[in-house]
């Protein structure tokens, strides 16, 4: 998709209508917390399955993109925490979900290697455990590590507190969490903000993603959890 410089305001609808079937999404969050509530209720509505979340966890069963899970629009999750949401478990002892589980460090590096262009890294953490399964293990001045790979998505939802009409990006407290690394990470970067406002009312040292890598914004909804993120 070609970036344009002044970002498309959207619908929440016209907006996940870029999340195709199997497509990989990055959603962002931790817990209840910068979760873009309503375009993960939109894309519910739309229908969307068969795709690949890729989150810090799962939420819960009826909280966010833990909906996803729990109505079976999900084929895969890769995360790092998923054990508030039961029906993740129960879907992945079935046989009816793959899981990835990474180390949060290691999730979010990942996924911060995705969006900088970057062939991999080397940690220490996993190594003599299950976590090293499948992965080159690489000696350097003595200590093994691990190589990971780069993480990304066909989409990021991500939540930010606001944006200006170029798309650069300001949030609010803890609620910042994994969102920046993901919206650097996707080829449609979708955002979800309280409001968006004229390019130059953002105080530019408050700018934490730039406008460069989104593609379009959304207003929030009236949802009981948005209306509170």
């Amino acid at each position: 998709m070609k970036r344009s410089v002044i970002k498309p305001v959207l619908s929440a609808r016209e907006a996940v209508s870029h999340v195709k079937k199997g497509a990989a999404v990055m959603v962002g969050g931790f817990n209840y917390g910068g979760i873009p509530y309503t375009l993960v209720d939109a894309l519910l509505e739309a229908g969307t399955d068969g795709l690949t979340l890729i989150s810090n966890d799962t939420a819960y069963e009826n909280v966010g993109h833990g909906k996803l899970v729990a109505q079976g629009r999900v084929r895969k999750v890769i995360a790092s925490h998923v054990g508030l949401n039961k029906k993740t478990g129960e879907f992945y002892r079935g046989g009816k979900m793959e899981l990835e589980l990474s180390p949060q460090g290691t999730l979010v590096e990942r996924i911060r290697a995705g969006g900088y262009g970057l062939g991999g890294f080397l940690t220490p953490t996993g190594v003599g455990t299950v976590v090293e399964e499948g992965k080159q293990v690489l000696e350097v001045n003595g200590r093994k590590y691990l190589l990971e790979l780069p993480l990304r998505a066909d989409v990021a939802l991500v939540r930010a507190y606001k944006a200006d009409r170029m798309g650069n990006l300001v949030y609010r407290g803890t609620n910042r969490n994994f969102n920046p690394a993901m919206a650097a990470a996707a080829d449609v970067t979708i955002v979800e903000v309280d409001s968006v406002v004229d390019v130059g009312e953002l105080n530019p040292d408050h700018i934490v993603t730039q406008g460069i890598v989104v593609d379009m914004l959304v207003v929030k909804g009236d949802s009981y959890y948005a209306s509170r993120t």
